[in-house]
């Protein structure tokens, strides 16, 4: 299963409409953005539970935060998305890069960036949730989990190779050892391209 299409599948049509009238877009360039956070996030993940410490604090986070129930009531959510604390999880997921993938995402979407801010903060604790269904339904340990996420930022290369499929040689471009900064960039320039 596909998480990210999955996601944007259940954000079709009115959720869509209200996350674009929540941040001041139309529909289609909130799918856009969110069509590019919601692998980027899943990527950033996949990269953070491929090390035990990592695996172990996602694996713990969602057991007890994200049982996946904000999927059940997206129009709750999304009356105040403030309050599923996204910002927290985006301060775990990209940490400093946070500002650089902003940037990027808002160059390449034609938003700016404090709208792609809310868009990262919106689509955080839907992934999360996705997740965190998954790994309820599957029974999943940390190593279970790391592996699922694993498979999922394969998915999102196979189903995004304009934009995903260039990162495995671009990942780590500046040698910083985090490649999420690189990924931004290269979702920028796919959806410049669109």
């Amino acid at each position: 299963m596909d998480l990210a299409h999955m996601l944007m599948e259940q954000l079709g049509g009115g959720a869509l409409s209200s996350i674009g009238g929540r941040i001041g877009a139309d529909e289609d360039t909130t799918g856009s953005a969110l069509s590019a956070a919601i692998p980027l996030l899943i990527s950033g993940l996949a990269r953070n539970a491929a090390e035990p410490q990592g695996a172990e604090s996602l694996h713990q986070a969602l057991a007890e935060d994200h049982d996946g129930s904000v999927l059940d009531d997206l129009g709750g959510f999304l009356s105040d998305p403030e309050a599923a604390n996204g910002a927290g999880i985006l301060g775990h997921v990209l940490g400093a890069k946070q500002p650089a993938v902003t940037r990027e995402l808002a160059s390449g979407t034609g938003l700016d960036a404090g709208q792609v801010g809310q868009v990262l903060r919106i689509a955080a604790p839907l992934v999360m949730g996705a997740l965190g269904r998954q790994q309820k339904a599957e029974g999943l340990d940390t190593t279970g989990l790391a592996a699922l996420l694993g498979g999922q930022e394969q998915q999102a290369h196979a189903s995004n190779p304009d934009l995903m499929g260039m990162l495995t040689g671009l990942l780590d471009a500046d040698k910083d050892g985090s490649p999420l900064d690189e990924i931004a960039g290269l979702a920028g320039k796919f959806l410049q391209d669109k």
